[in-house]
């Protein structure tokens, strides 16, 4: 028989995902909260300090850290207390703000060039150049490291030089085109991998000619980036990095043009597929220099405005 907050916890999520939610690390955490309930002995809908002895449980967890969880649990509280009027919901912000950008690291050109050279010289047969392609592509079109590895063979059209992101982040699906340097990229990349593995329906593989791992591009690329020394308040650069710095140059170059970037932000927002504007704003502060053209937009008049 199910815990009863366990039960709750499920059926809450299965209501959320048949929505279309992921809640892939909320998910989790949800249900480790509901059998830390469990295990307590608690019965009832959630209370208060339930809540909080939950979030701030891992003694060496960060205060963001555990404002998430406690927001994570808030989330599912508010949703409870329309069928559970006892639920308590924990007030907001008792632990601090939950979100918050950490600046990216940018890489220079000199940077990425580094990084696709070591990729290069990876041990394998096919390797080096998988990891070079992968880290190029990334550079080149801002894709998420997750969009890059489920790549199929399909959704690669090489010959109009349009890649078709499925059901991402979001589940949205959209269209990416390619500069035809990256295109000239993909295809001699292409032909190496058809060569060895002509029947995989994957586009970027292993040397077994298997999908690549999320842990083990983490892994290499830690390598690959060992002696960069972040200019981010993180630890180590991560190839994350290369999306952001992708939206950062659009934005600089833009930003040296008449018409600037603020009125094709919306182009930007699609092509990295985002599912609100407001997150590709955000790139506008990602750097000094893009926060002082943001600035001096809002600062200077334009002739239309008079």
């Amino acid at each position: 028989m199910k815990a009863p907050m366990l039960a709750r916890v499920q059926s809450y999520l299965r209501h959320r995902r048949s929505l279309g939610y992921a809640l892939r690390v909320e998910g989790e955490l949800l249900l480790g909260f509901a059998r830390f309930a469990d295990r307590c002995g608690h019965r009832g809908p959630p209370t208060k300090r339930l809540a909080l002895r939950w979030a701030t449980l891992p003694s060496s967890g960060t205060r963001l850290y555990k404002a998430r969880r406690l927001e994570i649990v808030r989330t599912f509280a508010k949703h409870l207390t329309a069928t559970e009027p006892l639920t308590e919901v924990p007030p907001r912000h008792v632990l601090g703000p939950s979100h918050r950008r950490n600046p990216p690291h940018i890489y220079t050109a000199e940077q990425v060039q580094s990084l696709m050279a070591r990729a290069g010289r990876l041990s394998g047969e096919l390797r080096p150049q998988t990891f070079l392609t992968l880290v190029g592509l990334i550079a080149s079109t801002g894709l998420r490291i997750s969009e890059a590895l489920k790549l199929r063979v399909a959704d690669v059209d090489l010959d109009h030089g349009v890649l078709t992101i499925r059901e991402s982040k979001f589940r949205l699906t959209r269209l990416v085109p390619l500069h035809s340097s990256t295109v000239a990229a993909l295809k001699s990349y292409d032909t190496r991998r058809r060569r060895l593995w002509p029947h995989s329906p994957h586009f970027l593989v292993s040397e077994r000619g298997t999908p690549l791992s999320g842990s083990t591009v983490h892994q290499t690329f830690r390598r690959l980036a060992g002696s960069i020394t972040p200019t981010s308040n993180r630890p180590t650069v991560r190839i994350h990095d290369l999306r952001h710095t992708f939206a950062c140059r659009v934005i600089e170059k833009w930003e040296h043009t008449k018409r600037r970037a603020a009125g094709r932000i919306a182009v930007l927002s699609r092509y990295l597929g985002h599912a609100r504007v407001t997150d590709t704003y955000w790139y506008l502060s990602a750097t000094p220099e893009l926060l002082a053209a943001a600035a001096r937009n809002f600062t200077t008049p334009r002739h239309e405005d008079f």
